[in-house]
């Protein structure tokens, strides 16, 4: 039985959006072409390779065994790749890295571009998740790399420490309410009013989920799309915020507000680098997580 490159390029990709629309995308195929490709792969296997659902597709024990199989085949031409490199100038490489709010918004654009400018031929497909999220999908296979916090299972990974991100409480200025001098819990701020990320934010889930774990519900006056306009509106009194201490570092100058630590720690975490194995990386996923480790 042959197997066309394509046709795998195309199952991973499907496999890792959780969609064939989304992956053909990926794969830059028609939808067409891409469900015809996937029929006759399916076909000539003699087994579904997923369950159509009504919001996507998921693996079937078929499929999951595939996925192992053809990554292994990936891994092995993209070390061909690398190996060939200095023949084949053409060639590209791409690394997938998933990481928290925290991760990708403030401590790892400056690295990732440096990266970039240093490695033309090296691609990165990036995307935030929560850390629990990350996890699983690093044992699965779906990832290179993964930057995530450590209030989360990483038994299963292999993780190196890569920052401390502390969680700050800001409040407009002139808000002197809640700076007394003693010890500030979460709890104690569940009465104000706060201004949060979009819903599906996982640094904004996290927040919440820490509300309810008190027994209370976060009140939201405002959900926006990015921590400048956080802090711009919490500037203006409109609410309070939690965010990350590098996102108020890198504001300092933009906006006039008054910083609180939390005592609860949680809000005090250790962002790790984590992979399957780190001697299992491509070699241009070894070259990242390098580079982010030396940052």
């Amino acid at each position: 039985m042959r197997y066309d490159l394509i046709d795998l390029k195309l199952f991973l990709d499907i496999l890792d959006a959780g969609s064939i629309t989304r992956g053909a995308e990926r794969s830059h195929l028609a939808l067409a072409s891409a469900s015809a490709r996937l029929k006759g792969l399916e076909e000539s296997l003699g087994t579904p390779l997923f369950e159509r659902q009504r919001h996507g597709v998921s693996p079937t024990p078929a499929g999951h065994a595939l996925a192992h199989h053809a990554r292994a085949v990936t891994h092995q031409l993209e070390l061909m790749a690398d190996e060939l490199g200095d023949f084949a100038s053409g060639l590209r490489a791409r690394v997938r890295l998933l990481g928290n709010t925290a991760a990708l918004a403030e401590h790892l654009p400056g690295v990732l571009g440096d990266f970039l400018l240093a490695h033309p031929q090296i691609d990165l497909d990036i995307e935030e998740r929560p850390s629990h999220a990350i996890v699983e999908a690093l044992s699965r296979g779906q990832a290179d790399l993964g930057v995530l916090a450590d209030n989360t299972d990483l038994a299963a990974l292999e993780a190196r420490p890569l920052r401390i991100d502390r969680l700050l409480l800001v409040t407009r200025l002139d808000d002197a309410s809640l700076d007394d001098g003693q010890p500030l819990h979460f709890e104690q701020l569940l009465d104000r009013a706060f201004i949060g990320l979009g819903r599906d934010n996982p640094l904004q889930q996290h927040i919440a989920g820490k509300a309810l774990e008190a027994g209370r519900h976060l009140e939201l006056r405002l959900r926006v799309s990015d921590f400048d306009a956080v802090l711009n509106l919490v500037a203006r009194g409109v609410g309070i915020a939690l965010v990350p201490e590098a996102t108020l570092y890198r504001a300092r100058d933009r906006h006039a507000l008054r910083a609180l630590p939390l005592a609860d720690a949680w809000a005090t975490r250790q962002l790790h680098l984590c992979a399957r194995r780190f001697d299992a990386l491509t070699p241009p996923a070894a070259r990242l997580a390098e580079a982010l480790l030396g940052s």
